[in-house]
């Protein structure tokens, strides 16, 4: 999430540079991943106001402006000596009157361009009018920089703008809902400095209409809140001013029109998403209830979905207008010929919006506010604010506020008992009880002394605070973890049984680093897609709430995973790959779950390194012995190397040829501690199938192994 640092300070004074500010707030939690300008480096761009424009006499694309500064002489002339400065200028809306950002002779533009006086098809040109693009304060642009009529005369156009502004890229953790918003990050800044919020007043908006739209919930325990309000009137082609334009232009977002620009700012303000309906595409009142199986509904990105039964719609008598909590839909968008609008202010259960929108292959903002938790007593400060900026903006007759609510279903924040006693125990040393009430006092909970500390009642926005190691947490971040000293935990000691026989695990795996492979760490679910083409045969358990596509099963070994990791090793230029992984693998069999604790590797390429005192054997591939070598040194690392053997056998991925399945002890078929197939079965080493390398892209044949690692660490009866 991005937050200007002007528009913080509007919320609450900040008594650090952005730097400093950053350092504290990654310190309580929230950790800062850049800090970014507002804009990039230009100089000698000031106001100017264009007096007249006339066709350019060779060029009909063109024309030619008189231009004033205000700078160096009277009646608003600006060039040399008070005489305007000509300019010749290519935009369209280059014309009489208008106020915008000249390039003087002598100013450096973004990407070091020097600007200097020219002739442009025989007419000389003493600068250049800018355009937004020119000046990297947006993507494109399709016309000269348009300023308020306001601006005065030649200001720098960077302090104008207020350019010099940084910009704080922050990652709010999941738990942090209340904190996507400038809002959110203000009330932080207000707890870590001692300075109290002094936002923007927010006064209700009087209602000028009698109008109405009925609202139904006919599932409160998704939706118990809804607020809306019917705007009659508005002008959505009027010009968003610019301070709104900048502010959303440094959050992320791009200008659209007033009601948009209007809704989206509030989102990133206040932290409550917003969605406006065109009424006249809307049929009937609104209901909030589950979408029936396989409906459709058209989003405003142009795609067109099919609903499941758990996923919340709003909708109009002829069918979904949009998905509750993620996007709306294309049937009632608002566009620029909108002039009444239907504005809805709603709270969503986070449980009714989680998962939805990935599913649906969407991430917007809404729906990462909604699934994390917004304010349930917020929606009505939110209206207000999204009216008076509509209003200012475009004008209009808005109604009168609409609420239909479910109070039962609203979240409630129930006191959370904290003891003192564990204050002290969790973080080390005791922190004063009038500074733990000041700690809660300043982050808006309601604190009661209780015989044993204190019952402490979150304010509505903070979901995250249920147990009262929540609370801890809350007076380390805020008090500081440096002024906590660094205690030794006073516990008795316990020595776990270790017996002589039975290795340490990491003893193991050093043992295999050191002969030259590389551990690596991957996710436990896997390509459905290529885990089915290593295991055709084998059941696996779907994810029900994947967090892509390509990551929806969980692994049923650990191989999948290391032939991704192989391949993108590949990808990158690197021939000569080993790679092993200690991790779970989940095997179903009748319906049954089990994790199995699993060490697996893969060997690819040459089977020594580049080196100058080998002519051949640095370029002959790894094979079968080579990794069967690195295995039984493995094996060798238990002390009982001979109770393991390698009999030839076939898996479907494997050459049929060159694989062999790993026993032990295979007298003691289903001795604790070894699970696998027959005769102690506990792993597999083999080759890659030849027709799995060529499907894969691999350059040759991986060598992989994989062993049940309780084969190694549990001593089995012979």
């Amino acid at each position: 999430m991005k937050v200007p640092y002007r528009w913080l300070r509007e919320w609450v004074p900040v008594p650090w540079e952005a730097r400093e500010l950053g350092d504290r707030l990654s310190m309580a939690g929230f950790e800062v991943e850049a800090l970014e300008p507002a804009a990039p480096p230009f100089s000698g761009v000031v106001v100017a106001e264009i007096l007249d424009a006339a066709p350019h006499p060779h060029a009909d694309k063109l024309r030619v402006c008189r231009v004033a500064t205000g700078q160096g002489g009277q009646g608003g002339q600006g060039g040399e000596g008070g005489a305007p400065l000509q300019i010749v200028c290519g935009a369209s809306n280059a014309r009489a009157g208008l106020k915008s950002a000249l390039a003087r002779v002598g100013a450096v533009l973004p990407g070091h361009a020097a600007i200097e006086a020219t002739r442009i098809r025989g007419i000389e040109s003493q600068g250049m009018l800018c355009s937004a693009k020119e000046l990297g304060l947006a993507d494109s642009s399709a016309g000269i920089i348009e300023l308020p009529s306001d601006a005065p005369l030649g200001q720098t156009l960077r302090d104008y703008l207020e350019l010099d502004d940084v910009v704080l890229d922050l990652n709010v953790t999941p738990n942090r809902g209340d904190a996507l918003s400038v809002l959110g990050i203000a009330r932080e800044v207000s707890t870590l400095s001692g300075v109290p919020l002094a936002g923007p007043r927010i006064e209700p908006v009087g209602a000028r209409n009698t109008d109405l739209i009925g609202v139904h919930l006919d599932v409160p325990a998704a939706c118990p809140k809804f607020a809306g309000r019917v705007i009659r009137g508005i002008n959505n082609q009027a010009a968003t001013p610019l301070w709104i334009r900048e502010r959303l232009r440094r959050a992320g977002l791009r200008s659209i029109s007033p009601v948009v620009d209007a809704t989206n700012y509030v989102m990133l303000e206040l932290g409550q998403p917003l969605h406006a309906y065109d009424i006249a595409k809307l049929r009937g009142d609104i209901r909030v209830r589950l979408a029936a199986a396989g409906e459709p509904v058209q989003l405003l990105d142009g795609r067109r979905v099919e609903l499941t039964p758990d996923v919340l719609v709003i909708a109009d008598a002829e069918g979904a207008v949009g998905v509750a909590g993620i996007m709306g839909g294309e049937r009632t968008s608002v566009s620029s010929s909108t002039v009444d609008v239907f504005l809805e202010v709603a709270y969503f259960a986070p449980e009714a919006i989680a998962g939805r929108a990935r599913r649906l292959g969407l991430a917007t903002d809404a729906s990462q506010r909604f699934e994390r938790g917004v304010d349930p007593s917020g929606q009505e400060r939110a209206m207000e604010r999204a009216t008076e900026l509509i209003y200012a903006i475009g004008g209009g007759s808005p109604g009168a506020v609409s609420v239909a609510r479910v109070d039962e279903y609203l979240p409630r924040r129930l006191p959370v008992r904290l003891r003192r006693s564990q204050i002290a125990r969790v973080l080390g040393s005791a922190v004063p009880p009038e500074r733990v009430e000041a700690i809660f006092g300043s982050l808006q909970m309601s604190v009661a002394r209780t015989t044993e500390g204190w019952a402490v009642t979150p304010p509505a926005h903070r979901f995250d605070i249920t147990i009262e190691a929540d609370l801890v947490e809350e007076i380390a971040r805020i008090e500081g973890y440096g002024a906590f000293p660094e205690a030794d935990a006073a516990v008795a000691q316990r020595f776990a049984p270790l017996p002589e026989e039975a290795p340490r695990e990491r003893t193991l795996l050093e043992s295999f680093a050191a002969r030259g492979w590389f551990e690596v760490i991957n996710y436990a679910f896997v390509d459905p897609a290529l885990q089915g083409q290593l295991f055709p045969d084998r059941e696996s358990l779907p994810v029900s709430n994947p967090i892509a596509s390509d990551l929806s099963v969980m692994r049923v070994s650990l191989w999948p995973g290391l032939v991704r990791s192989a391949l993108e090793n590949q990808r990158r230029q690197q021939d000569r790959i080993r790679l092993f992984e200690h991790g779970a693998r989940f095997s179903v069999e009748r319906g049954q779950l089990t994790e199995i604790d699993t060490l697996a590797g893969l060997a690819l390429g040459p089977r020594l390194p580049e080196q100058w005192g080998s002519s051949t054997d640095g370029r002959v591939a790894v094979d079968f012995f080579d990794v069967k070598a690195d295995v039984e040194a493995l094996l060798a690392g238990t002390g009982d190397r001979n109770a393991f053997a390698f009999e030839a056998a076939e898996l479907a991925c494997l050459h049929p040829g060159r694989s062999a399945r790993i026993v032990r002890n295979a007298g003691a078929v289903g001795a604790a501690g070894v699970r696998g197939a027959e005769r102690g079965a506990v792993g597999w080493l083999g080759e890659l199938h030849p027709r799995l390398v060529r499907e894969l892209g691999f350059t040759s044949a991986p060598i992989l192994f994989e062993l049940d690692f309780a084969s190694l660490t549990v001593e089995l009866p012979s």
